[in-house]
C-alpha cells in the first residue's frame, strides 16, 4: 500500500467519504509536507497551513497535517481556490499548492483514484515558494490580545476587536452580524 493509499484512508474516513476532493486535497498536503522536510505521520507544532477553500481539500489538510481551527494552526481564507499554503515556522520554509489542471468527474470515483496514484507530484501538483506574515496575534498559543466589547460586554480575543472613537466593539457589533436575536 503506498503512502497516498493510507492517507486517502485517513483523510476518508476523516471526511466521511473518499471524494476527488480528499483525494486532491491529500495529495498537496503529501507533496507539500515532502517539500518542508515534514513527515505526514507525524504531529508538527511548527506547521501552520493557510487553506484557500471550504471545501472536501481543506479536511483531507486537516487529517493529513493535524493542523486545526482549535490550535490555531489550520486558518481559512475564503478565496473559493482548491489551494493551501504550508509554514514551516521553525524553519521559514512555505509552500503554496495548487492542481496543475481540473479533474472532472467524467469517470467512475474509483477509475479516478487509480489514475490519480499514478500521476508523479511533479505533473499533478504545483508548488510555489512564497512568504506569508503571520501576525502575532494569529499565531498558535495564548490570546496576544484580550477585549471586551462596550455594547456587547462579549470578550475578544486574538486583536479581533474594532475601535470605534474611544470605544472598543466587536466585529458583530461594529459593523453588523452574521446572525441576529430570534424574536
Amino acid at each position: 500500500m503506498s503512502d497516498f493509499d493510507i492517507f486517502l484512508k485517513k483523510a476518508g474516513d476523516f471526511h466521511g467519504h473518499i471524494c476527488m476532493g480528499i483525494a486532491l486535497g491529500t495529495r498537496i498536503s503529501l507533496a507539500a509536507m515532502k517539500a518542508l522536510g515534514l513527515n505526514p505521520g507525524e504531529k508538527h507544532k511548527n506547521l501552520i497551513v493557510y487553506t484557500e477553500i471550504d471545501r472536501c481539500m481543506t479536511d483531507a489538510v486537516q487529517a493529513i497535517t493535524g493542523c486545526s481551527l482549535g490550535h490555531r494552526s489550520l486558518k481559512h481564507m475564503d478565496y473559493g481556490k482548491f489551494a493551501a499554503t504550508f509554514i514551516n515556522t521553525q524553519t521559514g520554509k512555505t509552500v503554496r499548492g495548487t492542481i496543475k489542471e481540473h479533474y472532472g468527474n467524467d469517470k467512475p470515483i474509483e477509475e479516478q483514484l487509480q489514475a490519480l496514484a499514478r500521476i508523479p507530484d511533479s505533473k499533478l501538483v504545483t508548488l510555489q515558494e512564497v512568504t506569508v506574515n503571520i501576525p502575532e496575534t494569529d499565531l498558535p498559543g495564548m490570546p496576544a490580545r484580550k477585549a471586551v466589547c462596550a455594547r456587547c460586554g462579549e470578550t475578544i480575543m486574538d486583536g479581533r476587536d474594532a475601535p470605534k472613537g474611544e470605544k472598543t466593539l466587536c466585529r458583530a457589533c461594529a459593523h453588523g452580524a452574521y446572525y441576529s436575536e430570534y424574536k
